[in-house]
Parts: structure tokens; sequence; C-alpha cells
């Protein structure tokens, strides 16, 4: 019985390293923590064959449920990667777990935070109940940091975990809630509707990390290569995007589900990517890192003190930069 036990592993081995020997690619599972042109580029680089280019072959999992899921899904080895808001990760890295970012390619806010038109200042928020997609996740952060701007508190408000932006959008229509920190496309509609803008993030200039590929110094310590070949293919789907706006658009419809009616919000959130939000060498940013560590300080006492470059490991990105990779993707 131990005798055909062992052969049987044996097979399995075998086998195993004969795909890997056909095909000469690494399989690994890479997590969406929630549905948003913030994982634009890992969508495009799945579709157009990017990570396969470099010797990968990625299974993307949409694992939703905010920033707490996604980041139990690495560290229970689930997922080898998670595309994740910087919030949940630094949080989670402060209460011991082992998570690293090891690059970013959207450091600045993307949400606009939207009210109903009778809603015409801060002050006529207070009271008022505002949606966050998940409690401790990216809107959620930059909820607190705008009320840190407006010199307000949290518990001025009624803060409600609503879910994805597009049931927000519903939300407001419906009078449940009177404000939403939305992302676009969500954004552009709410506001078609009638509603207000009330805070450009983006405008404001709050630096976050509201796209990080995220894994852990354990897998990386035993797979740099794999991290390297990754990060190749990602950045490459970064700069399809920048440079063939009709197939990276068709690959956002698909995956947002977008019907053709909202084709013009659809226009508008490339627009702003493509010149504004998605950098060409995806380091985290460190900036980004320092703001999140101070939106923190009111729940975790270990974030006021802590090292910013703990949370970073930029050692791939760097090595991809000074041999010209990057440079060449944009010649």
């Amino acid at each position: 019985m131990r005798r055909s036990h062992t052969v049987l592993l044996l097979v399995l081995l075998m086998l195993s390293l004969s795909t890997k020997a056909i095909y000469g690619l690494d399989r690994v599972r890479v997590g969406l923590s929630a549905l948003s042109p913030t994982n634009w580029a890992v969508w495009v680089a799945e579709e157009k064959g990017f990570f396969k280019k470099h010797g990968i072959e990625p299974q993307v999992i949409f694992i939703g449920g905010g920033s707490a899921r996604g980041v139990n899904a690495l560290v229970a080895k689930d997922v080898q990667f998670m595309v994740i808001g910087g919030v949940g990760v630094i949080s989670a890295a402060l209460r011991g777990a082992d998570v690293v970012m090891i690059a970013s390619n959207v450091n600045v806010s993307t949400q606009r935070l939207i009210s109903r038109p009778d809603i015409k200042s801060p002050e006529d928020l207070r009271g008022k109940r505002v949606g966050v997609v998940s409690f401790g996740g990216n809107t959620y952060s930059v909820l607190l940091m705008v009320l840190k701007k407006w010199s307000m508190r949290p518990d001025e408000l009624v803060i409600l975990q609503v879910g994805p932006s597009l049931t927000m959008v519903i939300s407001l229509d419906k009078g449940w809630i009177d404000a939403a920190v939305l992302t676009s496309p969500a954004d552009f509609m709410a506001e078609e509707k009638g509603n207000r803008v009330l805070a450009d993030l983006a405008d404001m200039k709050v630096y976050s990390l509201q796209s990080t590929i995220t894994t852990t110094r354990d897998y990386l310590r035993g797979n740099e290569d794999v991290a390297t070949r990754f990060l190749k293919g990602y950045a490459e789907g970064i700069a399809y995007i920048k440079k063939n706006k009709g197939p990276s658009l068709d690959t956002l419809r698909k995956k947002l589900r977008m019907d053709p009616g909202q084709e013009k919000y659809l226009e508008k959130t490339y627009a702003l990517y493509s010149s504004k939000y998605l950098d060409k060498v995806p380091y985290v940013s460190i900036r980004g890192v320092k703001t999140l560590l101070e939106s923190l300080e009111g729940e975790n006492p270990k974030a006021k003190n802590a090292d910013p470059e703990g949370f970073v490991d930029s050692r791939i990105v760097r090595a991809i930069e000074n041999s010209g990779f990057f440079t060449k993707l944009y010649e």
C-alpha cells in the first residue's frame, strides 16, 4: 500500500514537471479585492498574453469582501499575489501579518465623494449617512483622510458599509444614503443623475495606494524570479492601456459588465487612468504609505512610529527599471 502511494506521488510529480517543461509556465493565483478599473493592468496582461510571454500562467480570482479577505487569502497561501489597496495591507502588517507591497500602479486617490444635491458643503454632512465599500478598505480610508482635511471626526457621520460603487449609486438614488465615496465609472454615473461632487480626491492631492501588488515575504524569498516575471507582464499591461484605447476599453467593458449605453462613462474613465492615474514605473509610493499610516493612527498606535519603508520591497521594480525594460515599453 505504501509502495502504491509512493508511485502515485512520483507520477504526479512527473506530470507536474512535464507540464512545466512543455509549456514553460509557472502557475500563480492572483486575487482581486474589488471589481474596479484599478485591476485594469492585470486584466489586460491576462487577456493579451503578457503574463504568458514572461512564463507566467495566471489564475485571476475575484475574492471581494474588502481588504481583510484579500490579506487572509495571501497569508493562507490561497493566492500568491493580491491586487489590493494599500491601507488593508499596512493595517494587517501592523498586526503582524506577513505581507509586503512590491508594486503599485495607482498612487493617488481616484475616488470622489458624491452627495445628494441638497448637501452643498462639508458642514451639511454632519449626521448624514455616508457609504463606503467596506470598513478598513480604500474607500473608508479615503473618507477618513477627507474628514481630517475638513477638521471633522468620523463619529460626526453615520458611515455605512454598502458594497461596490454601483450598489452605492443605487443607494443614493433610493435615498438610503446621503453621500458615497465612489470610483470611476460609478462616480460619473452618480454625477449625471444630479448628485453633487463634494470632494475630488485627486484635486485635493490626497496620496494613497489604490492598487498595489502585494505578496508575502515568505513567498518572495523562494520565488523572486516568478515575481519579477509577473511584474514584467503587469508592466506590459499598463503600457498597453496607455497606447491602445479601443482594445483596453473592450477589456474594461467586459470585466465591469457595462451596458452599451454607459460607453461615455468608460471613455471618461480611460481619459483619467491613461493620463492621470496609471504610473509607467510601478513603484510603491512611500508618500502614499506615510499618508495611510497617518490615517491609521487612530485605530492602531503602532502606526505613528512605523517606518514606511518597512511595508515595501522595491528591489524587483528597481532591478527591472535598471535593466531598461520600462523605457523600452514606451519607445
